[in-house]
């Protein structure tokens, strides 16, 4: 929330609109790939320009939206107070365009260190590294190389290899995503095979989370919102699929809640843990900030999860 604050009054001095994006003060952000970046591309403009976003509010509030990301990154915020071992690693939705960095990002950080979970806040590459909807030609658009992907891969590799310098039980890393950031969620639970060649022996380390928990998931049809029967035949749910938590509104303009039934159905024949809940209401992106609607009690719910799994203590 400090940064926010910070960055609107950059954004009132200097009547700029956009500057580079950089997590608050004293925490720790690394590069995820120690040379070259695999199916790398040119950005598109500056490199993680930000825009703060007043034309839609969220619980009345602007958010930032990071954009030309082609340095993925990951930072680390650990536990405040005591420290349950867990982890999980965020990926922040934006329709693999963007990514609203502290709506679905630095804000789900500070709730998870609050319960005393490392948060692992990844800036994946966009824009165009997973399916995307072309406005322009109002078609969805599948790239060849899922590099959003890779990078979710490496970081939970990485995560791993640091298991014990950063105080993580390997054995409780997870993820966590919203719409776009759903979907690659989604998409880490059923690759387990990296789709990038090794690079050191972080790679050498499992990239399968323990748990998952998928926001509002995007891109989980057959056809997107054209064919709502079959699930996305990218997602194939295996017996090695991690027990996952699924939250939806019904109201949902964007995606809609046919992408976390399809999933749901999915994994309950594969007979993998699953919890759902659906809301009648509540639309879309609504992270964490908290509004007349139920569903963004949602923390709460996972937090219970997470318990009667067994990766934090029961409340």
């Amino acid at each position: 929330m400090n940064y926010l604050l910070s960055m609107i009054a950059v954004f009132a001095c200097t009547n700029v609109h956009a500057a580079a994006w950089q997590p608050a003060s004293g925490q720790q952000q690394l590069p995820i790939w120690p040379g070259v970046i695999p199916d790398a591309k040119s950005a598109a403009g500056p490199e993680d320009e930000v825009t703060l976003r007043e034309d839609r509010l969220i619980a009345g509030r602007p958010w930032l939206e990071l954009n030309n990301v082609t340095r993925p990154t990951m930072t680390i915020y650990s536990p405040k107070g005591r420290n349950t071992g867990a982890a999980v690693i965020v990926f922040p939705g934006g329709g693999y365009s963007a990514l609203a960095i502290d709506l679905e990002g630095t804000e789900v950080c500070d709730w998870l260190t609050s319960i005393g979970v490392t948060c692992v806040l990844l800036k994946y590459r966009v824009p165009g590294s997973g399916p995307h909807w072309d406005k322009i030609r109002n078609v969805r658009v599948i790239p060849k190389t899922h590099t959003a992907l890779q990078d979710a891969q490496r970081t939970l590799g990485l995560v791993r290899h640091h298991a014990v310098d950063w105080k993580i039980d390997p054995k409780k890393i997870g993820v966590l995503g919203f719409s776009a950031g759903g979907h690659l969620v989604a998409s880490i639970s059923t690759h387990h095979q990296r789709n990038y060649a090794p690079v050191d022996k972080a790679d050498e380390e499992s990239c399968r989370p323990d748990f998952a928990v998928s926001l509002y998931p995007g891109h989980m049809s057959v056809n997107y919102k054209h064919d709502l029967s079959k699930l996305n035949p990218s997602i194939e749910v295996t017996s090695q699929t991690p027990p996952t938590f699924l939250l939806h509104a019904q109201d949902d303009p964007v995606d809609p809640v046919e992408f976390s039934l399809l999933y749901y159905a999915a994994l309950k024949n594969a007979n993998i843990p699953v919890e759902m809940h659906l809301f009648a209401e509540g639309g879309h992106a609504f992270g964490l900030r908290p509004t007349q609607f139920p569903i963004t009690k949602w923390p709460t719910l996972v937090e219970t999860w997470l318990g009667t799994m067994g990766m934090i203590p029961r409340k």
